[in-house]
């Protein structure tokens, strides 16, 4: 018989229910051949506290930011603030798993006002949120099948501290979808085009150098715009990067032919349709997130809501399957080593994102680009979204890192 294929949903929420249709059992060719992360070969990783207050660990996340001196507006490579490798975080070392931290600080400030907004890129519109009047520009990036709604636990939290964009990438949340099987595959909807659109966004919209905070597949569209235009980006965070497993590079030579095969049936026929209108259900939403989550009581009907919703409108089918049949472009490993220097990098792991291994995902810290490898334990595939109490101070404290030392608003 064939070997039985995993269409894993290494890559986005929505693609996970590719797995559902068909057996789980062959593994997962090798990572490209050769591969090995060329960077320092004892980086330490981080292991962040399992539970601590986004309150006091943002208290101490602001607490540099009245030092922070402005940036220079020029683009040459930056002197990084702390030493490359070294993976204490000020958020992580404000609270120890076994202290008992006040769930809540009433002198914290209001999460600010977040405004939905439309923009024009090349005669297509483009929804964003908007939160945050002053400070460091931070761009918020989505998975596959996810929108800027997926940062709603973030976005006014960041913008206490900052200017922050949450995007919809073409063709994702209420962003304009055209319509890919007009044009040759993969061609509307991939990371170079993503990459130019988060360039456009940051020179017409945002106005100035972003930090470009991401989840998933998004993670591979950030590196993507960090290597295209370096002088647009002052850091990237990659949250549970996709590492792309259904890549060309990645699959068996007994595989190819069938992951080839069944792309090719689900983009061309009406089978694909008929396919994504069973992913496309409330209940298989929620069954997809509840095993992406690693606490499936976050999977609440408003998340479901805010992934599926989108998911309806007119050519979010077309997106879905052409995406599905995306077996080229860029893998994080061939983009972190050419990552221009002045650009740090950093990493955060959920470690039981069940698509996305935590095992797998360590080499990738030993990149020379990548300053700390911080884990999650006990979180999923989307860790902003489940435990925005962690993630947020980790994304500000990033800022406060190198917004003194990256072109920019200081």
């Amino acid at each position: 018989p064939p070997p039985r294929l995993t269409l894993s949903a290494s890559d986005t929420i929505m693609s996970a229910a590719a797995a559902v249709c068909v057996a789980r059992a062959a593994p997962r060719a090798p990572a490209a051949a050769g591969f090995k992360a060329r960077g320092s070969n004892n980086k330490k990783h981080h292991r962040a506290p399992t539970a601590f207050s986004a309150f006091s660990a943002s208290s101490s996340a602001s607490s540099s930011s009245a030092s922070a001196s402005s940036a220079s507006t020029s683009s040459a490579s930056a002197s990084f603030p702390i030493p490359r490798g070294v993976v204490t975080t000020a958020a992580s070392a404000a609270a120890s798993p076994s202290m008992t931290v006040p769930a809540r600080q009433p002198s914290l400030p209001a999460p600010a006002e977040v405004t939905e907004k439309f923009w024009e890129w090349e005669g297509h519109t483009i929804r964003y949120q908007q939160s945050g009047t002053e400070g460091p520009a931070m761009v918020l990036v989505h998975g596959f099948g996810g929108n800027a709604d997926h940062w709603r636990k973030n976005t006014p939290v960041l913008g206490r501290k900052g200017r922050v964009f949450a995007i919809d990438l073409l063709g994702y949340g209420y962003s304009s979808k055209p319509n890919p099987m007009t044009a040759p595959q993969n061609t509307v909807y991939n990371f170079e085009n993503w990459s130019r659109q988060l360039h456009s966004f940051i020179e017409q919209i945002v106005g100035e150098p972003a930090f470009i905070m991401t989840n998933s597949v998004g993670g591979i569209a950030g590196l993507q715009a960090a290597v295209d235009n370096p002088d647009n980006v002052r850091g990237v965070v990659l949250i549970n990067v996709s590492l792309r497993g259904l890549h060309i590079s990645k699959q068996s030579p007994m595989i190819k032919p069938f992951v080839k095969g069944l792309q090719t049936v689900l983009r061309t026929t009406t089978i694909g349709q008929s396919f994504f209108g069973n992913i496309a259900r409330a209940q298989t939403v929620k069954n997809i997130l509840k095993e992406a989550y690693g606490n499936p009581d976050a999977v609440t009907d408003e998340l479901v809501d805010v992934i599926l919703k989108p998911g309806l409108q007119p050519g979010a089918a077309e997106v879905f399957l052409d995406f599905i049949s995306y077996s080229g472009g860029p893998l994080p490993e061939d983009l972190l080593p050419i990552v221009p220097p002045q650009v740090p990098v950093r990493i955060l792991w959920g470690t039981v994102d069940p698509w996305e291994l935590v095992k797998d995902g360590r080499a990738y810290g030993e990149f020379a680009s990548v300053d700390r490898f911080i884990e999650l334990p006990g979180i999923g595939h989307c860790p902003m979204d489940e435990a925005p109490e962690i993630v947020n101070p980790l994304l500000l404290e990033f800022v406060e890192d190198y917004r003194a030392t990256t072109p920019g608003c200081a």
